[in-house]
């Protein structure tokens, strides 16, 4: 499935959804098989909305109805929920449809705001999202899981602030980094 066709299918789900009556009615047939007559009564609405309602979930292939007399009566198609859902809220659907935003560009902006001509941080942003951008940019400095002593990590600071107490604090406060003991020895996390 192409990206486009997942994120259309993922508007269509979260539009059918996005309806408080159409929850109510999925919860009903979730129960019990209804006809829209039952539903309607049972949700004070008329039968024409309720049926409004079944025929977009019906467009979904979330409920399906049988004659029985001169009745239709719904019912909730349990498993095509389930597998719609698993399918469109898996682990690598919902990041697939923003390949292509710039994930970076918040950090990009908060540094130029933020960060000298040579690099040294001109003032500390008050907001802990811009203050974090700024110790995610320095935690780059170091090696991951290289292991780096307190003098060695104010070295390296030191290229970005007179404050080497409050970066080290902040890398490790953030996550970017870890300590061990009293601070004797930092290292950068993997994946931060």
């Amino acid at each position: 499935m192409t990206k486009m066709n997942t994120m259309e299918e993922l508007l269509r789900f979260f539009k059918t959804f996005a309806d408080a009556n159409r929850l109510k009615i999925v919860a009903l047939l979730s129960k019990e098989e209804l006809s829209v007559e039952q539903m309607a009564e049972m949700l004070g609405l008329n039968s024409s909305t309720v049926s409004h309602h079944l025929s977009k979930l019906s467009k979904l292939g979330l409920v399906s109805a049988r004659a029985e007399g001169y009745y239709s009566v719904y019912r909730l198609e349990e498993k095509a929920l389930s597998e719609m859902a698993q399918r469109l809220l898996a682990d690598d659907t919902l990041p697939s449809i923003i390949e292509d935003v710039d994930l970076d560009a918040y950090d990009r902006k908060v540094l130029q705001s933020y960060l000298s001509a040579d690099g040294k941080i001109s003032a500390f942003p008050a907001q802990r999202k811009k203050e974090e951008a700024i110790i995610r940019y320095i935690s780059h400095s170091f090696e991951v899981n290289q292991h780096y002593s307190e003098k060695e990590v104010n070295s390296i600071l030191s290229q970005y602030s007179d404050d080497t107490a409050r970066l080290r604090r902040h890398l490790v406060d953030f996550g970017f980094m870890q300590r061990q003991g009293g601070g004797g020895s930092y290292w950068r996390v993997a994946n931060q």
